[in-house]
Parts: C-alpha cells; sequence; structure tokens
C-alpha cells in the first residue's frame, strides 16, 4: 500500500505552536535530517532535556484522539510485522514500510504513536527492533541462543537442518512458509549471528560468514560451486555475490598467491584440498610416474595427469616428448629419467 506518511504527520500537527512543533519535528526528523536527542533540541532552545521530553508527551498525548482517521496506515503496520512473525528488525521494517528515505521518518513518528506497536532498542545481542508480540521476541531469543550453542558446538558454519530444534518448540510448530519468514526475522534481529551467502548459518565474525578479503570469497566460491572456475567466472561471481565489487587482475593475484588454491588450467583454477597439486604439467607427469612401480603406457598417463589438470591431451603429449625428463622404452612405455627432478 503506497501512504504519504510527511502529508499525515503534517496534518497531525497542523494545530501546534511554532515551539511545540519545532520539538516534534526536530525530535523524530519529520522535515528531513537526522532525528536529534532531547539534549541537542533543548540546548537550541535554552531549556533542559526534561522540559523538551515534557513538551514532546503532552504534543503525542494531544495526537493521539486524531489517528482514528488513519486506522488503515496503523492497520498496514500491523498486517507487515504479521507477515514477518509478529517482529521485525527496526531498518528493514522501517525500510519495508516507506521505501525512500524521505517517508522513513515520519513512518517512524507513526508507529510511535501506538503503543500497540512496541520498540526494542538495541543492546550488545540484538538490534533494534519493533513488535506487536513481546512473547514473540522472547522465542527469537531462545532459538538464537540455542544456535549459537550449537555453533559454538559445531566450530564451523551449518545448515537449518544441523541446528535443527527440539520437535516440541513452538517454532517448529509453525506452518512451513511462516516458519521461514519467522527464522529469518529472527536471524535479522541478532548481532552475533548471520546467515551466510551460501544460506548457512555461523557467527558474524566468522570468514565463511562474513568474508575480510577476495581471498575468502574465492575459497568460499569455489566451495559452493565444487568445480575449477576460471579467473574471470570467479570474478563474476564475487560481483553478483557480494556488495564490494572485484576487478579480474585483482582476483587473478590472488589465486597466484594463495597456497589454498592451485592452477589446474588456462586461467583455471581449483582448491588444493580436492587432491590438486601444485606444479606445471610436466611436474604432474614426473608424480604420476615416479608413483608408479612400472612404466606407464600413454593412455595411462594421460588419465591420471588429466586428472589434475584441464588441458589438451596434445598439451601432456608435447610434455612427455621431452626427452630430458623421460624415455621411453621398446614397449612404447614412458618412465622418469633419474636425473629428471
Amino acid at each position: 500500500m503506497n501512504f504519504n506518511y510527511q502529508k499525515i504527520c503534517r496534518e497531525l500537527l497542523q494545530n501546534f505552536g511554532g515551539r511545540t512543533k519545532d520539538v516534534i519535528e526536530s525530535r523524530f526528523g519529520l522535515e528531513g535530517g537526522e532525528r536529534k536527542t532531547l539534549e541537542a533540541i533543548g540546548k537550541n532552545y535554552n531549556i533542559t532535556r526534561e522540559r523538551v521530553r515534557q513538551i514532546e508527551e503532552t504534543a503525542i498525548c494531544e495526537i493521539k484522539p486524531k489517528l482514528k482517521r488513519h486506522q488503515k496506515v496503523f492497520q498496514y503496520f500491523e498486517e507487515v510485522l504479521l507477515f514477518f512473525g509478529k517482529f521485525r528488525r527496526e531498518d528493514k521494517f522501517i525500510h519495508a514500510l516507506a521505501g525512500s528515505p524521505e517517508f522513513q521518518n515520519p513512518a517512524f513518528f507513526l508507529l510511535s504513536l501506538k503503543p500497540h506497536f512496541k520498540r526494542v532498542p538495541q543492546n550488545d545481542d540484538f538490534h533494534s527492533l519493533w513488535t506487536i508480540d513481546l512473547n514473540s521476541f522472547v522465542l527469537a531469543k531462545e532459538v538464537i541462543s540455542l544456535f549459537c550453542q550449537k555453533l559454538a558446538e559445531k566450530k564451523a558454519p551449518a545448515s537449518l537442518e544441523e541446528l535443527k530444534l527440539p520437535p516440541e518448540h513452538a517454532w517448529a510448530k509453525l506452518d512451513k512458509e511462516v516458519a521461514s519468514r519467522w527464522l529469518n526475522s529472527t536471524v535479522e534481529i541478532s548481532r552475533k549471528i548471520e546467515t551466510g551467502f551460501s544460506g548457512l548459518f555461523g557467527f558474524k565474525e566468522w570468514p565463511e560468514i562474513n568474508p575480510k578479503n577476495i581471498r575468502d570469497k574465492i575459497y568460499l566460491l569455489l566451495k559452493r560451486e565444487k568445480r575449477p572456475l576460471h579467473f574471470r567466472v570467479l570474478t563474476d561471481l564475487i560481483n553478483k555475490s557480494f556488495k564490494k565489487p572485484a576487478i579480474c587482475q585483482t582476483v587473478h593475484n590472488e589465486l597466484i598467491r594463495d597456497s589454498r588454491f592451485v592452477l589446474v588450467g588456462r586461467g583455471i583454477y581449483a582448491l588444493k584440498e580436492w587432491g590438486y597439486e601444485k606444479g606445471y604439467v610436466r611436474d604432474i607427469i614426473l608424480k604420476v610416474l615416479k608413483g608408479s612401480e612400472k612404466p606407464l603406457a600413454k593412455e595411462e598417463i594421460l588419465e591420471k595427469v588429466l586428472s589434475q589438470r584441464m588441458v589438451k591431451k596434445s598439451t601432456v603429449l608435447f610434455n612427455l616428448w621431452n626427452k630430458k625428463y623421460f624415455s621411453k622404452d621398446s614397449e612404447g612405455k614412458y618412465r622418469p629419467l633419474i636425473n629428471a627432478c
């Protein structure tokens, strides 16, 4: 629904005198800008912060009888909160209501006029939020506590299935779609855990959840994709998956510098933990031959080397013909030269 929150606020304040109107507009940022503190407004009028609070309180008491004509607005506010599980993180809720920045402070002001909408201020564990049912917030705190406990034990990001709550828990009894939205709202209000780009839950300081640099992002993307990728493809994925953009040359440089990544083809990189070994194609051929108890046929070498490198067969054969490193016996099989290293 579209409501002109600014127009509604001006209508509610139209009968107030200059100072009272200015106090309310400044306190809630109704004419643009930041919401001002009681102390800042008091200094402007050379009055105490307590006097400012009294002016604000008296004005709001006078405004409340006028709210009946705007019931559709407050009904809409309630419907949005109900949709997200009866509570939502403040910045996301206000954005959902107002969208454009110029409407967000007026929407905040209107919410503040109705005791039905309760604001929970930010603390060390949770972001500020709005709710129509404090019990739903209590339930959310229980879930966050359980998640934190299980993540601390696991010491790694986990899926919802891995963090499963007891079947008797109230959350587990919700409709699947409602439960999904409620869970998103629950994780959003937490200042300790977040959902990573891969959809797993974890502590916000973990690099798997909030990667701090390009190398961490590359690692996470390769883990997610489960296959070697060209550095240009990785750059595109970084720019689609994360807010801060990257450029190809930077991505390529990080791939070269980090021992977790192995060059397996022309510009193509894989994770070392997948079993890929460092080195040129020639080095891989040497390792294959030295690891064999007998000389190997060309086809056997190709199979083993191509499992390690994404190159053409001709590239392997070209390296195999290097007589400084490999010799071919009368049966057409290859062995490494003794002095090859």
